[in-house]
């Protein structure tokens, strides 16, 4: 199915667009990398290529919403690890995309998937790890490749801040500790950008350009999220007591034990990203670990993404933790949306990707069947309209 202008068609394709009901046999018209039309019946243009897809299925792109590919590339082990800046447990201005590699056995990983965008975050061995950024996973130029950075504020609570700096006779070294560290660096950052506004207003100079404080004023100003790693109910409920004293828009990132206090999330409007589900129960925080907390949340009216957390499952399993996820009473419409629209909401960038909509990036997937059926396989991957994955066997 090759595809070599900038104007094709997709025809005969069983079609799922996430944003409205399966399209039995459809057309998708793509036109200079966007979607331009899509439904059972499109006019082609003069000079159209068209693929028959020969009933085979469409979907958009998946996204993993939180992920490390690149920065912990492979087989390379220290010469490859850049996710943690293990120094200090307060590094906003760390930037998750000046430590990817693009050319990580991993992107071509999650090409051959369907994984077309990812959300790459710093890890969480410090109380504040940096800034992640949203990318597609096709490219050698990681600014190329880049949707939205800065695209948050990675914080962290619970056992890995705990273990690195106690084994460095430094704080923090208790729960409390984190929380302390936390919020006294929220307080510097709104001092430091109370003195830049003076400054812009009085016209006199301002204080010396601080890219830590500058970082963390992004999300004071709400113009990025607080991603919190967060596994145990207590750190969830600390992160959301933080999250609302300095009025910040919060994601929990892999939030095992939420299914515990799942309406109270809904409640908050807390978006969750889930899993890894598929790993071992390597650490304490892992004990409540299970299938069905993407699930429990999804119906109690929490927004759901479901991650691999890339090197930890491989970012190839995506669509087989969303599966898992469903089998466990997500169902599969609600598990798709986790590694589709709803994980395009939860990344800011769902006014590119995440659904098959005319205007849209054409983020493309077409699958020899259902993506949740163990034996489907990946036949073509599209991104902005561009093959970058086809099987061959």
């Amino acid at each position: 199915m090759d595809q070599e202008n900038d104007l094709f068609a997709i025809t005969r394709a069983r079609i799922h667009p996430i944003v409205g009901p399966v399209i039995a046999s459809g057309t998708v018209l793509v036109s200079e990398g966007k979607i331009r039309e899509i439904g059972p019946e499109v006019v082609l243009p003069e000079g159209c290529q068209v693929i028959d897809a020969q009933g085979a299925t469409l979907v958009p792109g998946f996204i993993d919403a939180h992920c490390h590919v690149g920065l912990w590339e492979e087989g390379i082990k220290f010469e490859g690890d850049d996710g943690n800046e293990m120094t200090d447990p307060i590094t906003p201005h760390m930037r998750a995309l000046d430590g990817i590699n693009p050319l990580d056995m991993g992107f071509e990983d999650a090409r051959s998937a369907g994984v077309t965008t990812i959300f790459v975050l710093p890890g969480s061995a410090n109380v504040i790890g940096g800034q992640p950024v949203c990318l597609k996973t096709a490219g050698i130029d990681i600014d190329a490749m880049t949707v939205r950075h800065p695209a948050g504020l990675k914080v962290a609570f619970g056992e890995n801040p705990k273990r690195v700096y106690q084994a460095k006779s430094k704080m923090p070294s208790t729960r409390m500790g984190i929380a302390a560290l936390m919020r006294q660096t929220f307080v510097d950052a709104q001092t430091y950008a109370r003195k830049v506004e003076r400054a812009k207003e009085s016209g006199e100079p301002g204080p010396d350009r601080d890219l830590r404080m500058e970082a963390v004023s992004l999300s004071l100003a709400r113009r990025v999220p607080m991603r919190a790693h967060a596994h145990r109910t207590d750190d969830i409920l600390t992160a959301i007591r933080i999250a609302e004293e300095f009025n910040l828009d919060l994601v929990v990132e892999h939030c095992t034990e939420g299914h515990k206090i799942a309406p109270l999330l809904a409640e908050k409007g807390v978006r969750a990203v889930v899993g890894p589900s598929l790993s071992c129960r390597s650490k304490v925080e892992l004990r409540e670990r299970n299938y069905e907390t993407a699930a429990i949340l999804q119906q109690a009216g929490v927004m759901v993404a479901i991650m691999t957390d890339h090197p930890v499952v491989p970012i190839h399993h995506l669509t087989l933790c969303a599966a898992l996820a469903a089998k466990a009473g997500m169902g599969r419409e609600a598990a798709l949306e986790a590694i589709t629209l709803n994980a395009a909401r939860i990344c800011g960038v769902d006014h590119r990707v995440g659904s098959l909509e005319p205007g849209k990036d054409a983020d493309m997937v077409l699958l020899s069947g259902h993506p949740f059926d163990i034996e489907t396989n990946v036949l073509n991957t599209w991104i902005d309209g561009v093959v970058v994955y086809q099987r061959t066997r």
